[in-house]
């Protein structure tokens, strides 16, 4: 199997992993919508050993929502998500924006949609353009 890397925005924090995901969900939950900051998350599961961290670990800062499996790692030197076990401790969650390449998986579906953003609709149907427009 081959290796995917992965890092946060500010590139202190790296990691690499088999490029071996089992599954990959779109999740429009509200708790997702405020970890990311957006629409939904984009989550890769694999298991929870499918990690090697390169470097930055002591930047890697992890939030758990009490009474809830919800949780979220991130940079604290630029925020962005990075991998984390999950709640329940039976896999570990990887962001796919973390990721440096393409994983072997595409989404496998949108979950939570009942609680997706209004605004979601309208933004998929939006103009679109190939940089910021003004």
């Amino acid at each position: 199997m081959s290796k995917i890397s992965g890092s946060c925005l500010c590139g202190k924090v790296t990691f690499e992993c088999e490029n071996d995901f089992e599954q990959f969900h779109l999740c429009h939950c509200i708790q997702c919508q405020k970890t990311t900051g957006s629409t939904y998350a984009s989550n890769l599961f694999t298991r929870l050993d499918n990690i090697l961290w390169l470097s930055g670990f002591d930047l890697v800062k992890r939030f758990d929502l009490k009474n809830r499996a919800i949780s979220k790692a991130f940079c604290m030197e630029c925020g962005c998500g990075l991998p984390y076990i999950s709640g329940t401790g039976k896999a570990l969650v990887v962001p796919a924006g973390s990721l440096n390449g393409e994983p072997n998986i595409d989404p496998q579906d949108n979950i939570f949609c009942c609680e997706k953003a209004t605004w979601y609709d309208k933004g998929v149907i939006a103009p679109k353009f190939n940089r910021f427009a003004q």
